[in-house]
């Protein structure tokens, strides 16, 4: 009996022992909570915000991303409150995440100093695109877009959630897997960015930034870096050290998943080369300048977030979306835009149209060239560039998970594929290659009108 006390001593100090090594280390310090964090967040949204089935969320979107550690991690989903918490072994770094109509999810790490009642009303739905039958088959083959569109839902582990094509603005193709349909708001992950550098145009447009004055950012200004501008922080040669690996121990999982206030842990990191001298990618650029941003839509998250939708989202009927803050009231422009497949569709046809909507200018009409213009050779601003088997002018909405949105002036077309994808290729640019293939030659009934067109 004596014998048995001792090693069930034994094995109790060596969890404890192991526990604080782990809990203390520089990786268990972020890397546990940052897995907590990311469990309860994503289990509200996907839940809440989506309407995904809370167990399919977990297995199938959250489950792949934890690794190892999802053995660890405890969840609750009280769908009356509309909250999630989540924890290690159910005691330790515990996360809390809180729907709020309008708002989406947030983690909540000073209940004190969050408004839980907070609520910011959704516009009434927008009406569905339904396919231009004629147009489709007219420009393309249907069976050829048909195959496509096979191709794209069923490789193993994949999953596909969304698959759409515009052409002319004109919707000729959509699917959807199983418990998402077309009023599923998705979330877009990095997509958000090409979002943010949209909104910096619209502010542009309307004569209210200069993307290249410094001084813009009150984050960076507290802490004596008022030369890193706009233009900088969208193309991602801010300087800072925010690297960005997504593996539950870098700076971006920390900022995401333990931060309330992202902007200023942002303007924290610390600085590595001048403004405009080397490219990398980091979530930290977009927060900040997101931020920046948000000086000129207003005092409170109501009224930026009122703004977003009058300037951008409502014109071009995103009456979808979903953009979630961070604890602070600041909207996490890098990564938490939700909306519908057919919405992120919008957001690309507003560069084929020249950034117009009927009789009103919404960015500056070479706003698609500001965003194609190279920072470097893939990638410009908020969007990413020679993207392989597309044609040399696409520009690219791409986020974590396969999300991607295709901008091909040359094609007039529009390609949205939405997923959860994890340790293996989404399959997107091999999606838009298969659409241009079953694209019709339509030059003999062209011109005609075009003919015709002169002789007027």
């Amino acid at each position: 009996m004596r014998r048995l006390v001792w090693v069930i001593a034994l094995i109790a100090a060596l969890f404890v022992g192991g526990w604080l090594y782990v809990s203390q280390s520089t990786w268990g310090r972020i890397y546990l909570p940052s897995g907590a964090g990311l469990t309860a967040k994503q289990a509200c949204s996907l839940t809440f915000v989506s309407g995904l089935d809370p167990e399919r969320a977990q297995t199938d979107y959250i489950d792949p991303l934890l690794g190892p550690a999802k053995s660890l991690i405890s969840l609750e989903v009280d769908r009356s409150a509309r909250r999630t918490t989540s924890a290690i072994f159910g005691l330790f770094y515990r996360q809390t995440a809180v729907f709020r109509d309008g708002l989406g999810c947030t983690l909540v790490h000073d209940p004190d100093q969050f408004d839980a009642d907070l609520t910011v009303p959704m516009p009434p739905p927008s009406a569905l695109m339904e396919i231009d039958t004629a147009w489709r088959d007219a420009h393309f083959d249907a069976d050829a877009l048909d195959a496509a569109l096979d191709a794209a839902f069923t490789e193993d582990g994949r999953n596909t959630l969304a698959a759409l094509v515009l052409h002319d603005g004109r919707l000729v193709a959509e699917r959807y897997a199983d418990g998402v349909d077309a009023r599923s708001p998705l979330l877009g992950w990095s997509m958000t960015k090409s979002t943010a550098v949209t909104f910096a145009g619209v502010l542009v447009e309307r004569g209210l930034i200069d993307m290249r004055a410094e001084g813009l950012s009150p984050d960076l200004n507290a802490v004596d870096r008022p030369d890193i501008t706009l233009d900088d922080m969208l193309r991602m040669t801010g300087g800072l050290d925010g690297f960005e690996l997504n593996n539950g121990h870098d700076p971006n999982s920390e900022m995401l998943m333990t931060q309330a206030d992202m902007a200023a842990y942002a303007a924290s990191r610390n600085k590595l080369h001048e403004p405009g001298e080397e490219w990398s990618y980091q979530s930290v650029n977009t927060i900040l300048a997101g931020a920046a941003m948000e000086e000129f839509m207003g005092d409170t998250l109501t009224d930026r977030v009122e703004t977003l939708r009058a300037w951008l989202f409502e014109p071009l009927g995103m009456n979808s979306v979903v953009f979630e803050p961070d604890q602070s009231g600041t909207l996490q422009w890098s990564s938490y835009m939700y909306a519908t497949a057919q919405d992120w569709a919008r957001l690309g046809q507003l560069y084929l149209d020249n950034g117009r909507v009927g009789d009103a200018q919404i960015i500056p009409p070479n706003w698609l060239t500001y965003v194609g213009t190279p920072t470097v050779d893939w990638y410009g601003s908020g969007f990413w560039l020679n993207i392989e088997g597309l044609p040399a002018d696409t520009v690219a909405m791409q986020g974590f998970q396969g999300q991607h949105g295709f901008v091909i002036p040359s094609e007039d077309l529009v390609i949205v594929r939405m997923g959860a994808t994890l340790g293996m290729e989404s399959g997107a640019p091999e999606f838009g290659a298969a659409v241009i293939a079953a694209k019709r030659d339509t030059s003999d009934l062209e011109a005609p009108a075009e003919a015709q067109a002169a002789e007027g």
